[in-house]
C-alpha cells in the first residue's frame, strides 16, 4: 500500500479496497444499515462510501503521494466482529520516512479481515 502511495498510484490503492460486490455479497448483508427497518437502499449507501473514501484517498495521495515510507507496524483502535468478517477500525500506520524518523500515518479509515484476507474497507479518515 505504501508503495501505491509513493507512486501516486491510484489504480493499485482501489484494487487493494473492497469492490462493489464484494460490498454487496458478503459485507452489506451483515451490516446494521441493511436491515429493512432501516430502509436503506444499498445502492445510496455503496455509493456514499467510495465518494467519501475517493475524497480522503485524494487528500492522501497530495499529502503523502510522492514520498518513501517504510512501514514499521499498523495498529488499529478497536474492531467489530460480524459473522464472516471483521472490521478493524482507524488503522495508524506507523512508519519511518526517507531520514529515518518514525511518524504515524493514517492511509486508510478502516480494513477488512476475512478468512486470512486483508482488504482496505474504506479510505476515509478522520481527521
Amino acid at each position: 500500500m505504501l508503495g501505491a502511495v509513493e507512486r501516486r498510484d491510484r489504480a493499485a490503492l482501489e484494487v487493494l479496497a473492497v469492490s462493489e460486490w464484494e460490498f454487496r455479497d458478503h459485507v452489506w448483508p451483515q451490516l446494521p444499515a441493511a436491515r429493512p427497518e432501516r430502509n436503506l437502499p444499498f445502492s445510496y449507501v455503496w455509493l456514499d462510501l467510495k465518494q467519501k473514501s475517493a475524497t480522503s484517498l485524494n487528500r492522501t495521495l497530495a499529502t503523502h503521494g510522492g514520498r518513501r515510507y517504510t512501514l514499521v507496524d499498523v495498529t488499529f483502535s478497536g474492531q467489530t466482529d460480524y459473522a464472516d468478517y471483521r472490521v478493524h477500525r482507524e488503522a495508524v500506520f506507523v512508519v519511518r520516512d526517507a531520514t529515518g524518523a518514525q511518524m504515524s500515518l493514517r492511509v486508510c479509515g478502516s480494513m477488512l479481515e476475512k478468512d486470512g484476507g486483508w482488504k482496505v474497507f474504506s479510505y476515509v479518515v478522520d481527521e
